[in-house]
């Protein structure tokens, strides 16, 4: 499992947790930063990577659409870096089952 961070998180989150998923990825690393959400959708569909966002945007097109890709939106607020690292570590197992499951398309989790 490969996580796509956006633009509202920090790029930091790819060092940080690199030993939970490696080969995530953040979306100013790929030089996507201000790229159209259907874009980001798009290229996270078929890279096999799953969206990690605060973006309401990204919760919607989950819903509607089904995986692939699926969502993570997170529900943090203007949380630091290590919040986030911390809140993902801590639900490691729920993300795996998550990520197993062909019909679910969005994960919310809170601080």
């Amino acid at each position: 499992m490969k996580l796509l961070f956006d633009e509202n998180l920090s790029p930091r989150l790819v060092g940080e947790l690199s030993s939970h998923w490696p080969g995530s990825t953040h979306i100013e690393l790929l030089g996507m930063r201000g790229a159209s959400d259907e874009t980001i959708w798009a290229h996270a569909r078929d890279g096999d990577l799953i969206i990690v966002s605060k973006d309401d945007d990204f919760r919607s097109l989950a819903l509607v659409r089904g995986p692939p890709p699926k969502v993570i939106w997170l529900q943090v607020g203007n949380a630091s870096t290590a919040t986030v690292a911390n809140l993902l570590r801590a639900n490691a197992l729920l993300l795996k089952t998550f990520s197993l499951d062909p019909v679910e398309a969005l994960l919310s989790l809170q601080a």
